[in-house]
């Protein structure tokens, strides 16, 4: 199973994961240049990381996570999440014309989540749930 993902990792990589990536990381940087946007830039860099090794991860919402993450997605999602989730979608179409790129495709749709919400959510490596004081 850990080769299969490895296996899909590199070619989700080389097909798809460097721009989906690259995209986080100007949104990241734009996000940066305001004293007051740095949480966004963070949290689309975190995304970036998602984003070029998704196989063997999931989004698990962070326990304690109250009305101020959700503001903050509300304010993404007007802000970047909207672009990130169609550029997703753009990647899931094309990768999924061939067989072999379903499973990327899906792993594609399985990011939107992460894209329209990024705040009282964290990337846990599948089959656990991490708890808060484990890293």
């Amino acid at each position: 199973m850990a080769l299969l993902r490895l296996i899909l990792n590199i070619i989700w990589l080389i097909v798809a994961g460097f721009w989906l990536a690259l995209g986080y990381v100007v949104a990241g940087i734009i996000c940066c240049v305001l004293i007051v946007t740095i949480p966004f830039g963070v949290a689309s860099f975190r995304m970036a990381n998602y984003a070029l090794w998704p196989f063997g991860r999931e989004m698990a919402r962070q326990p304690g996570a109250g009305s101020g993450s959700t503001l903050l997605n509300v304010i993404w999602l007007i802000v970047a999440g909207w672009w990130l989730t169609i550029g997703h979608i753009a990647t899931a179409l094309g990768l999924a014309v061939t067989i072999i790129g379903l499973p990327l495709a899906w792993a594609s749709l399985k990011m939107i989540p992460v894209a329209l919400a990024p705040f009282g959510n964290e990337i846990v490596h599948s089959g656990r749930v991490r708890e808060p004081w484990q890293f």
